[in-house]
């Protein structure tokens, strides 16, 4: 049975290490270039939607109030109408989150890969140095610094468009909340008698 010393299992377990941690270096740059790539898509989205908020236009209020008037034109006498107009509010609420979800995504990822395409071009440039291959390491740490400050950036500029959006859709739901009530009401009114008209409304209650 062959013999294996400390020494030569740690130097086992670091090379196999080593080379986990420079098989993921090509994928971790491009997952930093994608990144980028996802975040500018994110940004002209930011853009579209404020220049469509600034004429008055809201996709969200818009699609959830159509949908409700479709569904209190559809009831026709039948009951749970209140169970209805909350199950859209609550439908739009999980819509705009699943699209500030794509923001936030970026919020959390830039750093981890930002620090992980800059800790392996480290180990790659200490292992150049080793071998006294200065140019070697020279372009390891530049890539390893450029890493960190793509992947900061990325974070920062996701967290501050993440503020806005998440502004955007309390705005949102609240305002589609309003309007579910105010359908509510009407058709309460629409189908009590006169002298029942005072009755207290349902309130909608939203997840936000």
């Amino acid at each position: 049975m062959p013999y294996f010393s400390s020494d030569s299992t740690v130097h086992l377990v670091e090379t196999l290490l080593y080379s986990i941690s420079t098989a993921l270096y090509l994928p971790v740059l491009l997952a930093i270039v994608g990144l980028v790539l996802h975040l500018l898509i994110c940004f002209g989205a930011f853009i579209g939607e404020w220049r469509e908020r600034r004429r008055g236009i809201r996709i969200l209020v818009d699609t959830a109030q159509a949908q409700m008037t479709a569904s209190l034109a559809a009831t026709d006498g039948q009951p749970g109408l209140d169970a209805r107009l909350e199950r859209l509010v609550q439908k739009a609420d999980a819509d705009g989150m699943r699209r500030l979800d794509s923001v936030r995504f970026v919020v959390r990822v830039g750093p981890a890969l930002g620090l992980m395409g800059t800790l392996i071009p480290m180990g790659i440039s200490l292992a150049g140095l080793a071998q006294g291959n200065l140019p070697k390491m020279a372009e390891s740490m530049t890539t390893a610094f450029t890493a960190t400050v793509v992947g900061l950036a990325c974070s920062v500029t996701a967290y501050v468009l993440t503020l806005a959006r998440e502004h955007w859709l309390r705005s949102d739901v609240s305002d589609i909340a309003y309007a579910a009530e105010m359908l509510l009401a009407q058709h309460a009114t629409n189908s009590t008698p006169a002298h029942a008209v005072h009755a207290a409304p349902h309130i909608v209650r939203t997840g936000a």
